[in-house]
């Protein structure tokens, strides 16, 4: 994913929220991405981990 991709991530237990990426940032264990929300319209950090699907909170819109 990349900057101005739409996203949706994952909170704690409830819907998935859309969101659009501000910034991305590379580290070895994985991908941190910042994403604008509606109630976080300047931005909050996501981490996704590298091979463990219950660490990742960031996917790609369909």
């Amino acid at each position: 994913m990349k900057i101005h991709d739409k996203v949706t991530v994952k909170t704690d237990g409830g819907p998935r929220r859309s969101g659009t990426v501000l910034a991305v940032e590379a580290f070895n264990e994985g991908t941190m991405y910042l994403v604008s929300l509606e109630e976080y319209p300047l931005g909050i950090w996501f981490f996704n981990e590298k091979g463990h699907p219950d660490g990742v909170f960031v996917e790609k819109e369909d």
